[in-house]
């Protein structure tokens, strides 16, 4: 049974920081891309990083440099490491597996998704 599980969001205030965790099992993590999107209420999902299986990263232009995508294959967990946030940063971030894929998108695997809130 596949499954995606994320946690490690919660309220920040602005500037500060948090660190995601996804927690995989059910199929080949080592063997996919994994990313991060993200939900603002009212607004369409949001890529916001991926990462492919030779460590190879995106992200999306307003997260870069401040957010860091990484994975750790022996524990088929991904990770988002978010810096400097933001109230734009608010909403709920989802990950996603693409197994045997070198990209992200809409298919895959997908996690339920955890609130991130950030206050001024």
């Amino acid at each position: 049974q596949v499954q995606l599980v994320e946690s490690g969001g919660g309220l920040v205030q602005s500037g500060g920081s948090l660190r995601l965790s996804c927690a995989t099992s059910g199929f080949s993590f080592e063997h996919s891309a994994i990313g991060w999107f993200r939900q603002a209420p009212g607004k369409d999902l949001e890529g916001v990083s991926c990462m492919n299986t030779r460590d190879g990263t995106y992200y999306e232009d307003s997260v870069k440099g401040r957010f860091t995508i990484s994975r750790d294959n022996a524990k088929n967990t991904g990770y988002l490491v978010m810096r400097g946030l933001k109230p734009e940063d608010t909403a709920i971030y989802k990950c996603a597996a693409y197994p045997f894929s070198e990209s992200c998108g809409l298919g895959g695997y997908w996690g339920q998704g955890t609130q991130v809130t950030v206050s001024s």
